[in-house]
């Protein structure tokens, strides 16, 4: 690269620029506006236009609907004054505009660009629903490209702000494979960067379909509308009248069909909780953004984590040792955390699991328990898929797990198995024998059966498994175990009943303990409840330099 280094220079730099008519229009003359002036003016002009969205009438509505605008979203999201954005000036396509009374827009209803969170650099787009719906059209898709196309060979995390009525009819065939672009993309970015999607306003037909490839998907009470087909389509196709909250509100879709990772309270309470997320999760899934993860975190511990008001309870407090009786696994989760830390995924889907991250021993652990405070804490069909997801998100960001168990079963009955609990259970299997990362788990109480094995035992690649001396692990419960093996015996005794509590008793003493799985070496050391924080932190620190390698194959065949 030349650099001028003296005043002659410049000066012969000037005349050859006169020589060769780069001046023209350039310099001041006589008192008259210069080019640069003008274009300056103007390039301030087509920004403010692009960032206006579709006028002061438009936007006035936006806020009478308790939505901000496509900027005032980007501008609570990100540091203060780290936006800058890109493509602000593709417009409508002219060919379309016709169909929109001859208006064209910068920016195509989206804008796009990257900024900082808590000085990490991310990349943002928000669809403005100020600027026709905020639909998608060929330019608006590809916008949205570019940006995706950034944030992965930037490898850092992408985060979508959804406000769109859908496709954009006028231009058909070309919004529609602008969709099909995002979606490839969606899935060239997952597990090497976080994708993050919040829903903040409608998100209709195929524009649905862009969140659900993100990792997390955030949704709003009152504003969040995400559906497939709307209440016109289906009533007219199945005759069925439903509003479009029955179709795709933040119940159905928080605690139904568990597409939202997230419910918040209103708009500001969603983009906070998508800057927090972000401190859990690293920039990718390299070894380097990883360890960049950890650093953060020890720098800044104090600052994000607080222990006031922590009050280390003993565990035998919290835990009965009846397995009959219910407890909250939050209680035990927080008291080996001991802080304010974790950060709950899916909160209210499948409640019978509890999934979220936390800060153990100052860095970001996974968390998987079983819930025995709802169904008792058995896995259903929607348990499963909560619990394998999870598992596998954590897989491709490097951040070790640590599964509590208190599982007595895989949830019976006829709706399950016809909802197919065996293939959604399988996934645990799957997701949980493919995971590289460092794998711990605990037995709290109860470990039966296939769902003893699907949460992480020892063959299935758990790096270290400790029980308390209360777990109890065996193929099912004393009171079912006794029924089928004991029947006979019961139904000829004197006193069936007598007979039944006794050959229970047997049953507990002999099988209902853990001594006999550590004997077998299936559970690497029954540990004392006031030893457990101790000896999690000491099993963590040994696995950090675990390395494991995946099986060299193009890709698994989970069983989805």
């Amino acid at each position: 690269m030349s650099v001028i280094k003296n005043k002659k220079q410049h000066a012969d730099r000037g005349a050859c620029g006169k020589q060769q008519g780069y001046a023209a229009g350039l310099v001041e003359n006589r008192g008259e506006k210069t080019m640069w002036s003008d274009r300056i003016e103007q390039t301030r002009q087509m920004r403010r236009e692009h960032l206006a969205g579709g006028g002061g009438e438009r936007v006035r509505k936006q806020h009478e609907k308790g939505k901000m605008t496509a900027m005032e979203r980007i501008g609570y999201l990100l540091d203060q004054g780290s936006f800058h954005p890109v493509d602000s000036f593709f417009e409508t396509r002219q060919d379309s505009a016709s169909l929109l009374q001859g208006k064209t827009y910068l920016g195509d209803g989206v804008i796009t660009g990257w900024g900082t969170i808590d000085g990490r650099r991310v990349c943002v787009a928000a669809e403005d629903f100020t600027v026709i719906g905020g639909t998608l059209g060929e330019i608006h898709a590809q916008k949205i490209c570019n940006i995706q196309d950034m944030a992965l060979e930037m490898k850092i995390p992408l985060i979508l702000l959804n406000d769109s009525g859908g496709a954009r009819i006028e231009e058909g065939i070309l919004s529609l494979s602008g969709y099909g672009g995002m979606f490839r993309r969606h899935v060239q970015a997952s597990g090497v960067i976080p994708q993050i999607a919040a829903i903040l306003g409608p998100c209709s037909g195929g524009a649905s379909y862009s969140p659900a490839l993100c990792d997390f998907v955030f949704m709003v009470e009152g504003l969040s509308k995400m559906c497939l087909t709307g209440p016109a389509v289906v009533e007219s196709v199945l005759g069925q009248k439903a509003t479009l909250d029955e179709l795709g509100g933040t119940q159905v879709h928080g605690c139904k069909s568990g597409v939202a990772h997230m419910v918040c309270a209103d708009e500001k309470a969603c983009l906070d909780r998508i800057r927090a997320l972000l401190a859990y999760l690293p920039s990718n899934s390299s070894r380097e953004a990883a360890q960049e993860l950890i650093s953060r975190w020890s720098a800044s511990y104090g600052e994000r984590v607080s222990s006031r008001g922590f009050s280390e309870k003993p565990f035998e407090s919290i835990v009965p040792d009846n397995p009959r009786r219910a407890y909250d696994v939050h209680e035990v989760i927080t008291n080996i955390l001991q802080n304010d830390s974790f950060y709950e995924i899916q909160e209210t889907f499948a409640m019978n699991a509890v999934t979220g991250f936390g800060v153990f021993d100052g860095r970001v652990l996974g968390i998987v328990a079983n819930q025995p405070a709802y169904l008792g804490g058995a896995i259903d069909c929607n348990a499963a898929d909560k619990i394998a997801r999870f598992i596998r998100t954590c897989d491709c960001f490097g951040i070790p797990l640590l599964t509590l168990v208190d599982v007595p079963a895989f949830f019976p009955g006829v709706q399950q198995e016809q909802s197919g609990i065996i293939r959604h259970g399988a996934k645990i299997l799957y997701a949980y024998a493919e995971a590289t990362v460092p794998k711990v788990t605990l037995i709290m109480r109860k470990a039966y059966g296939g769902a003893f094995i699907a949460m992480n035992c020892k063959m299935m690649s758990a790096d270290a498994v400790y029980a308390w001396p209360i777990a109890e692990i065996a193929v099912m419960g004393a009171d079912g175990a006794v029924q089928i093996i004991s029947r006979r015996q019961i139904a000829q005794a004197a006193d069936p009943q007598q007979e039944y509590e006794r050959q229970k008793a047997q049953y507990e003493e002999k099988f209902s303990n853990p001594f006999l799985a550590a004997k077998k070496g299936y559970v690497d050391e029954i540990i004392l409840p006031e030893e457990t924080v101790g000896r999690l932190k000491e099993t963590f620190r040994l696995l950090r330099t675990k390395e494991a390698q995946p099986y060299m194959k193009k890709h698994g065949n989970i069983p989805l």
